[in-house]
């Protein structure tokens, strides 16, 4: 039984309590994200904040909205979890473009990569259109990337100010200092941010019918491995990487050349829809088993879009953590 489950069942306003703090979930998994760059690592510090609310709530004086101090709690925590780390990064940040026939490097641990999240832990769809397109765009794979470049005050009075909109003395109440600090931290974060220069892709709007075709299409040339016509999907200077691999492609020769070569074991592969990603369009890949029994898991596809072209195809190897995350079966029925 959880430590949650526990307090609530051990005071007869357990149950208030925990509906009181369980609200901002959501909207906490969401700032944790943006400051930690991994799914698990947020919903371990939201665990933990509400936790940590639960404990404190009687020393609750309410001189701040409630929300306001789970903010406070959850922004220490992940100070607490940001100590002494390197940034998480994507495989473009960490060096140039490889060629087609470069040999596959080494892997690398988990905690070097941003990872993606569904867009159902950290968006709520029924607010308002306009906060809804905001949230989407500041959880893109690139610009959550870009935060990462920031030391933990500049990232929180970033997302605090830029995303969530929040007063400078808000912030400053919040971090226990004056608002010309905030001011200040928040002028050096927007100058790293255009100097880091994150790439902007198309919001992915799953009404959006020509969206669907572009997709349709690129789910339909995977399966027959017909390259030629996918490659027709992508921009010239489209990416694809694959962490936990540092090694990334640029362009249409390079990526046809791989699937021809190291990644010809992704033909005959099926390309399953599942729910957004960072608010991108995401797919579940299994290959054929070298065993030759059936198809296995190989990949999370997260396809970011640009002007009506695909510009960059991202596969998450991790398919043993991530799978369960975005509600992809390991052990697939076809």
């Amino acid at each position: 039984m959880s430590e949650s489950t526990i307090l609530k069942h051990s005071s007869p306003d357990g149950a208030t309590v925990a509906t009181d703090l369980e609200q901002y979930r959501v909207e906490l998994t969401a700032y944790c994200y943006r400051m930690l760059g991994s799914a698990f690592e947020a919903e371990d510090a939201v665990q933990e904040t509400l936790i940590r609310g639960w404990r404190a709530i009687d020393r609750f004086e309410g001189r701040a909205a409630l929300r306001t101090w789970l903010y406070r709690i959850a922004t220490n925590v992940c100070f607490d979890m940001l100590k002494g780390r390197q940034r998480r990064a994507r495989p473009m940040d960490l060096g140039p473009a490889s060629t087609f026939n470069t040999p596959l490097p080494a892997p690398l641990p988990e905690i070097t990569w941003v990872e993606p999240i569904p867009g159902s832990l950290l968006l709520s769809e029924s607010g308002d259109p306009a906060e809804l397109a905001l949230s989407r765009e500041s959880v893109r794979l690139a610009f959550v990337t870009a935060l990462q470049r920031l030391p933990p005050r500049q990232r929180a009075v970033l997302i605090l100010r830029e995303v969530l909109r929040w007063k400078a003395s808000e912030v400053a109440e919040l971090l226990d200092t004056t608002v010309a600090s905030v001011n200040s931290a928040l002028q050096r974060a927007r100058s790293t941010l255009t100097a880091s220069d994150p790439a902007t892709t198309d919001a992915f709007e799953p009404m959006d019918t020509e969206q669907q075709q572009l997709l349709a299409r690129y789910v339909d040339a995977f399966e027959r491995y017909d390259l030629d016509s996918l490659v027709a999907l992508l921009h010239e200077d489209a990416t694809q990487s694959m962490p936990p691999f540092e090694m990334w492609l640029r362009g249409h020769e390079d990526i046809t050349g791989w699937f021809l070569g190291a990644g010809i074991g992704c033909r005959g592969s099926r390309v399953v829809p599942t729910v957004a990603a960072n608010g991108l369009p995401a797919f579940g890949q299994y290959k054929p088993n070298p065993t030759g029994d059936g198809l296995v898991p190989w990949s999370l596809q997260v396809i970011e879009i640009s002007g009506g072209l695909i510009a960059g195809l991202n596969f998450f190897l991790d398919t043993d953590r991530l799978f369960p995350l975005f509600g992809l079966p390991l052990q697939p029925e076809f």
